[in-house]
């Protein structure tokens, strides 16, 4: 009995709603003027511009108390470097280090050295053979190298170092620091150049028929160590006076 009187208020309120059909789609248009006269402004608007200053407004008035603005930047901005740059630097001083160490290399000879070869390093003696994992420009069998960039420079019992490279970072690169040429010299002599034999490589792509055929063959250029001296150090003090 209480749910059919319930059933019977709900339907008799839902008939009195009118339909959805018959409701109001738009907003109703106001008649009001919002136009600038002063009868439809309110008295705060109006009087909201008493409170400025007599200095300020004199201000906005004479525009050529502003200083001018500083002209933009022509200049370039700074490339960022790559991740594998690196700088080189060579110590030139005649440290403490090396005027203690020196004569002590000198007098003992077998010396090794750490030599650097576009970024490769190599421990060489004399009558060495280095197999370069690339192809030198520029040289020919027969033809005598200078390799001047040595990070160590050692015998039996005594060795004199580089200080250590500094690692790079996204703002610097990578700095290496290299013994003075004028320490040490070191000849290399090109025996010749040697070639791979021939390779080729299949390259497929998936759900695709076509073979790529990739055919390679490197070179790479064969040194032989001729010659490591050490100098003494009155022969290194005498090029240092020479400069």
């Amino acid at each position: 009995m209480l749910a059919r009187t319930a059933r019977r208020s709900l339907l008799e309120t839902r008939s009195a709603l009118p339909p959805t059909f018959l409701l109001p789609f738009r907003a109703s248009i106001t008649t009001v003027s919002h136009t600038l006269e002063t009868g439809n402004v309110p008295d705060p608007l109006i009087h909201s511009g008493h409170h400025i200053s007599q200095e300020l407004k004199s201000k906005v008035q004479n525009r050529d108390n502003f200083p001018e603005l500083a002209p933009l930047s022509t200049s370039p901005k700074p490339s960022p470097r790559a991740a594998h740059a690196r700088d080189d630097a060579v110590i030139r001083d005649l440290t403490p280090s090396i005027r203690e160490l020196l004569p002590l290399l000198h007098s003992q000879p077998a010396h090794y050295l750490t030599i650097h070869i576009h970024g490769h390093p190599y421990l060489i003696t004399q009558g060495d053979e280095i197999r370069l994992p690339f192809l030198m420009p520029r040289v020919k069998p027969g033809d005598v190298l200078r390799l001047n960039r040595a990070t160590h420079i050692g015998s039996r019992d005594y060795t004199l170092k580089a200080p250590e490279a500094q690692k790079g970072t996204r703002d610097a690169p990578k700095k290496i620091f290299y013994l003075d040429d004028r320490l040490f010299v070191c000849r290399a002599t090109v025996v010749g150049i040697e070639q791979e034999p021939l390779r080729v490589m299949e390259k497929t792509k998936r759900r695709q028929r076509h073979i790529k055929h990739v055919k390679s063959q490197h070179r790479f250029t064969v040194l032989k160590i001729s010659d490591v001296e050490v100098k003494s150090l009155e022969e290194y003090e005498g090029l240092l006076d020479r400069r």
